[in-house]
């Protein structure tokens, strides 16, 4: 099943995200949905929240990043419970866009290395330390699970320059390949 992307502006993008019960009812067919929303989105990352669940879950994919970037070429994954434990290394600027607020794209600062303890699928505890696009990658999707946009370590200059365009998320001023879903009353 592909679900409809929540949209800039709804309460569930910024709620903190609660944990995952091991007996968490149809989890391999949430699993499932949010890999095929992802896809059918035409996204590397998708976070629970992006698709109205606060959970602490995302998935990857970056596969269609494996030719500018060959370690992403076999770097698909589910992280359940997630937990960055350590952010360290230079602080490097890269262009980032995100389901949740489509056709906006800005410089974020990210730091370039991670350390994540999480469980897979199979509720195997992994503890792992990722660099260069694969830590950026999974940090904007961890943040997702914090009730952060990347939006949110942009200066404070440059969010009121997007302001305009994040307002006319809210009011569905946009235009995206998939189905998404406005802020309540919008």
């Amino acid at each position: 099943m592909t679900y409809p992307i929540y949209v800039y502006g709804h309460p569930v993008l910024r709620k903190i995200a609660k944990d995952i019960e091991k007996d968490h009812p149809d989890l391999d067919t949430l699993i499932a949905d949010m890999f095929e929303t992802m896809y059918n989105s035409d996204g590397l990352g998708l976070a629970a929240p992006q698709i109205g669940k606060s959970l602490r879950i995302f998935v990857i994919d970056g596969e269609p990043l494996g030719e500018d970037h060959p370690e992403m070429k076999d770097f698909k994954k589910v992280y359940i419970n997630p937990r960055v434990v350590e952010r360290k290394g230079e602080i490097v600027p890269m262009n980032e866009g995100c389901l949740s607020l489509p056709g906006i794209h800005e410089e974020v600062d990210r730091e370039s290395e991670l350390r994540i303890q999480y469980y897979d699928q199979e509720w195997n505890y992994h503890d792992e330390v990722y660099n260069g696009y694969k830590a950026r990658v999974v940090l904007h999707e961890y943040d997702h699970l914090d009730g952060v946009l990347f939006t949110d370590r942009l200066s404070p200059l440059r969010r009121r320059l997007i302001k305009g365009k994040l307002n006319d998320l809210t009011r569905g001023k946009f235009t995206a390949d998939y189905r998404t879903v406005l802020p309540a009353g919008k």
